[in-house]
């Protein structure tokens, strides 16, 4: 018969299995969106689109279960952080599916239109936030305070390239309006992968908070 205790770490366990599942759909839909953006594919585009209302499933079973937890186990210390710090990780998971959605349907407008310059910073900045996600993620399994750290300069090369790609595109249409169309989606898909390597940050900042018990969301780094 299983006492309580280790009732109660399989149910942790399942609680981590299920953010690791979320986290590694979500790395795929990162990479997917932009793949059908370099691509030209809006059938990649809609799989990924199609695939968010599992992702958005699985949150609400990761709430589910920290709410059972912190209303019959009454944990304490590192376990309470672990349960809350899960919740809020699940919240930040699904934010990032939904902004991969946000970048696979821009991929399905620019489907339909000439390409306006070749894609660099793009596919770099994908390729940094997909890092991202991975790295906060690994954190967490690792409960890793230091690696989780090291996500505050990834995020000043992420806002770099933003930066990058919203000057260059803006100069372009300021001096062809026309190019308007073409320019603006991919303004928007730099912008949503900025915004997931925000949400990774956040990530990290609630590992820092599980491991060590500091709150450093506004605070210095």
């Amino acid at each position: 018969m299983i006492d309580a205790r280790e009732h109660f770490q399989k149910e942790l366990q399942k609680l981590n299995d299920l953010i690791l599942k979320m986290g590694g759909m979500v790395e795929k839909s990162i990479f997917r969106s932009v793949e059908a953006l370099k691509k030209n594919n809006p059938k990649l585009a809609k799989e990924v689109i199609d695939e968010d209302e599992t992702i958005d499933r699985i949150e609400l079973e990761v709430d589910d279960l920290c709410l059972e937890l912190l209303a019959t186990q009454q944990p304490m210390a590192i376990d309470l952080r672990f349960i809350t710090t899960g919740m809020r990780i699940g919240s930040d998971l699904e934010r990032i599916g939904d902004l991969a959605v946000d970048i696979a349907q821009r991929a399905e407008e620019l489907a339909k239109l000439p390409l306006l310059k070749p894609l660099e910073d793009i596919p770099k900045m994908a390729e940094l936030a997909e890092q991202m996600v991975h790295k906060a993620l690994d954190s967490f399994v690792k409960r890793d305070a230091t690696l989780a750290r090291t996500l505050w300069t990834d995020e000043t090369k992420a806002d770099s390239y933003r930066n990058l790609v919203s000057d260059e595109l803006t100069d372009i249409m300021t001096k062809d309006p026309v190019t308007t169309p073409r320019a603006l989606p991919l303004i928007l898909i730099a912008r949503h992968l900025e915004r997931i390597s925000d949400h990774a940050t956040n990530i990290a900042e609630d590992v820092v908070y599980m491991v060590e018990g500091k709150v450093i969301k506004h605070g210095p780094k």
